[in-house]
């Protein structure tokens, strides 16, 4: 098998075990054995010999196996490794630069929020996530040596480092709150934690009780695999729902999920006001202009003219970048290096990470911020009230029905951005890096609409928000009649829902 399809961007994902999708097992002890060992090639190439590796995972049921797995590989490779056991993707990462004596690297298996069939790897330096270039060198590295199985006994020190990594977090609350009592600045509060049965339920233990907030009501704590209760993902529907009801049953000040490997998380207030996608990157975007006046805000292409309002409003600039949390991520590094202090690169999708946190994208730091503007007694509800959000919104994923991909997505770019220079009511959306990005005025759908290239799969995403209801269906039906002229380009979603 080639190991660069399981190559996904930055991370390895595939199938670890049978299931009933009918997937093939791809994820497989030569893959994981020759992935590790290229980590170990690649990286003493960079740090030299003697590396010390950390390696972590997420409670997916085929992750102590291929910890193990990987275990073998890195040790048969000549590094020295560190099981954490049950851990965070974001703590993984810290263990890179926290402590007396970091860590030369570290491996995180999770595959976050995909099925529980699957599993996958994240890898880790000081300087941050491997870039989708690394991982393709890592693949090709694999390949060269072959899997090469190794046998034997696993060998690798044990470390709870995830109780390091809460107690970074506890200290950066105390210190931030500097509360009467200074070891429970969260006492009073009542946060409940819905961690989906993934990684994240450490939380609630180490963080939340630990500074003394009331955690009744908190749910799926304990790890288990199979996701008895719902997807962990903050995005899912079922997983929101769950955590809004949790939070008003409890009538808890703060409500709190996490994805499978804590880098994404989402929040829900007193009321149930959901804070996710555009409204979770308001609230840390008004957080952080209070902390960094005139600071840069760079978010991902599909985030709503109403956030883009928002942020000015409140003193920032707006950075509306690609889709993909590293490109999000990456810009935002960029922009600093040029002397542009851009504080928060976020995501829709709740991956969100700060220039004060290593540009590391991590859930559990999120929270931290939300509760400690909690503990400094601020009305969150308040900080964002002014943010409008969108009447309707709606995405739609156009299949491209061709071999030749790239063809019909140019071709379909190139047909839109012509019908839009010579439409009534549609202009091209200025300062934009993905796709196009189209403004409709209130005759024409009152919003606007954006089609892209998709980051992984053969298809456009076409995502349309207006400020009116009905608007999303006048510039879908405008759409369709354009869009419907390129050959290979499949409108049946579209179709769907203009009939």
């Amino acid at each position: 098998m080639k190991y660069s399809k399981l190559q996904n961007g930055s991370d390895i994902r595939g199938v670890a075990m049978e299931n009933n999708a009918g997937e093939a097992v791809n994820l497989t002890e030569d893959a994981v054995v020759s992935l590790a060992k290229a980590f170990v090639k690649w990286l003493s190439e960079k740090k030299g010999r003697n590396l010390r590796i950390a390696i972590g995972r997420d409670s997916r049921l085929t992750g102590p196996q291929i910890t193990e797995w990987a275990i073998n590989g890195l040790t048969a490779a000549g590094a020295d490794c560190t099981d954490f056991d049950m851990a965070s993707t974001p703590c993984m990462f810290m263990s890179t630069v926290l402590g007396d004596e970091p860590y030369d690297g570290a491996i995180m298996i999770t595959a976050s929020h995909l099925p529980s069939q699957r599993n996958g790897m994240k890898f880790f330096t000081n300087e941050g996530g491997l870039e989708k270039a690394d991982i393709a060198k890592l693949v090709e590295l694999a390949e060269e040596a072959g899997a090469e199985l190794v046998n034997g006994v696993v060998s690798a020190a044990k470390n709870a480092f995830i109780e390091t990594y809460a107690a970074h977090l506890c200290e950066l609350i105390k210190k931030s709150v500097n509360a009467a009592d200074y070891e429970h600045p969260l006492k009073g509060l009542k946060v409940v934690v819905d961690a989906g049965n993934g990684a994240g339920g450490f939380f609630e233990k180490l963080v939340l009780k630990k500074l003394g907030a009331d955690t009744t009501g908190s749910q799926f704590l304990d790890p288990d695999g199979s996701f008895p209760n719902h997807i962990p993902n903050p995005e899912d529907k079922k997983a929101a729902e769950s955590i809004v009801a949790a939070t008003l049953a409890a009538k808890a000040d703060l409500g709190i999920i996490f994805d499978t490997d804590v880098d994404r998380a989402g929040a829900v207030l007193s009321d149930g006001t959901e804070l996710t996608r555009n409204a979770l990157i308001a609230m840390m975007s008004a957080i952080l202009l209070k902390e960094h006046p005139g600071c840069t805000i760079v978010t991902d292409s599909v985030t709503s003219t109403g956030l883009a309002d928002f942020i000015k409003a409140h003193g920032g600039v707006h950075r509306r970048f690609k889709r993909g949390y590293k490109n999000v991520i990456n810009e935002a590094i960029r922009l600093n290096a040029e002397g542009i202090d851009a504080e928060l690169a976020m995501e829709t999708s709740g991956h969100g990470a700060l220039k004060e946190n290593y540009f590391l994208d991590d859930g559990a730091f999120l929270m931290v911020k939300l509760l400690i503007e909690l503990g400094r007694g601020v009305d969150l509800k308040a900080m964002v009230a002014d943010l409008k959000e969108p009447a309707e919104s709606r995405e739609f994923r156009l299949n491209v029905l061709s071999e030749n991909v790239a063809a019909v997505q140019d071709k379909a770019l190139s047909v839109l951005e012509e019908a839009v220079k010579s439409a009534e009511g549609l202009s091209l959306a200025p300062d934009n890096f993905e796709g196009i990005r189209v403004n409709a005025d209130k005759a024409h759908g009152d919003g606007w609409f954006l089609l892209r290239k998709s980051l992984h799969d053969p298809l456009m995403p076409l995502n349309v928000e207006s400020d009116s209801e009905g608007g999303c269906l006048v510039m879908a039906k405008w759409l369709r009649g354009v869009l419907g002229t390129v050959e290979g380009l499949d409108m049946a979603p579209l179709d769907a829902f203009v009939k």
